[in-house]
């Protein structure tokens, strides 16, 4: 059967047509950007950082170019590929909920010093009975010029684990041994403080500026202390009253306070503290000299962090005498101490 020309012609050009839209339709379908997700781009396990919106650096970025990724390949058919297991899907959820947090990186903890067992003798031995300073852990000592020249790292094996070192007196005296203990005590690995004797003939701001200004505030160092007691051999013999003692101690040791971050620790001795300080500050902690009975029997009810309780001790790496102190706890309540003041 035969057709008409034009019936013919108009047919190919629907054939023709048709094939045209299809192969645009394609090339279109092929530029939009797919919504699969494949192994040849790597996903970042957390948000990408987002750029600087206007920045020279976004605008000179070429559209056609992902950082991550290099240049946006020429449009292809699009090819179903078959999902592998394991890969990624997307989710709705929020990124930061599902993406891996890097964990909390923890410092380690300080390495605690060697507490060396007690190993000094005593010129004048005292038989303490069952609260003996023995069966404490941590022992020191304290030092001023009249120690000498001291050989520290033997010292520190003899059991000073620390040591407190005179620094100053008054407002215009400073113990001429103070700066080479204080850099040798620390390099022998002890833990040191400094403390100030108290003069009853001088201003209390006077003696705190002189304090503050010969003792370096280190991190580490223990608190700082003052002794108070009444001394017959200095040239200072005045005894204030009471509350003008108070007065003068408040006002030195909250000066200290307030520079060096520590509450200062009251020294003192039987005759002073009985004079004085029988229930005052009591949020201070104390150290207190007992060389013939326990604190507890001296001191009634009196909370005590230090005790000195020989002032003939003995030792290799020092000259004569030395007194000789204990913390009040175990060595772990020790550390714990230290590591508080430290922080």
């Amino acid at each position: 059967m035969r057709f008409s020309a034009v019936p013919v012609v108009l047919l190919a050009g629907l054939v023709l047509s048709g094939c045209g839209f299809s192969s645009n339709r394609d090339r279109v379908a092929a530029q939009q950007p797919s919504r699969e997700t494949t192994s040849s781009v790597a996903q970042s396990p957390s948000p990408m950082p987002a750029a600087n919106v206007g920045t020279a650096a976004s605008q000179a970025q070429p559209p056609q170019e992902m950082a991550w990724a290099g240049p946006v390949p020429e449009p292809q058919a699009f090819v179903p590929v078959a999902r592998t297991t394991g890969m990624p899907v997307p989710s709705e959820r929020p990124i930061a909920l599902i993406a891996p947090e890097n964990p909390a990186i923890e410092e380690a903890p300080p390495t605690r010093g060697q507490v060396y067992s007690h190993r000094f003798r005593d010129a004048k031995p005292i038989n303490f009975g069952s609260r003996s300073p023995r069966k404490l852990a941590v022992h020191g000592v304290d030092v001023s010029r009249w120690q000498g020249d001291i050989n520290w790292a033997k010292l520190r094996t003899q059991g000073a684990n620390f040591a407190y070192i005179k620094a100053t007196d008054g407002g215009d005296h400073l113990d001429p041994m103070f700066k080479k203990n204080w850099r040798r005590a620390k390099e022998a690995g002890l833990k040191r403080g400094a403390y100030h004797f108290f003069y009853w003939c001088r201003t209390a701001g006077e003696q705190a500026d002189w304090f503050i200004r010969n003792v370096p505030r280190e991190a580490g160092a223990l608190p700082p202390v003052i002794d108070v007691e009444w001394n017959g051999e200095s040239s200072c013999k005045r005894r204030p009253s009471r509350e003008r003692v108070l007065e003068k101690m408040q006002v030195f040791m909250d000066k200290l306070e307030r520079h060096y971050g520590q509450r200062p620790i009251i020294y003192t001795a039987p005759d002073f503290y009985r004079d004085n300080l029988k229930g005052a500050f009591p949020n201070h902690p104390f150290w207190l000299r007992s060389v013939a009975a326990h604190p507890s029997k001296v001191y009634p009810g009196r909370k005590w962090l230090f005790w000195q309780y020989s002032g003939s001790g003995l030792s290799h790496g020092v000259d004569g005498r030395i007194d000789l102190n204990v913390f009040h706890g175990s060595e772990d309540e020790w550390h714990s101490w230290v590591a508080a003041r430290s922080s």
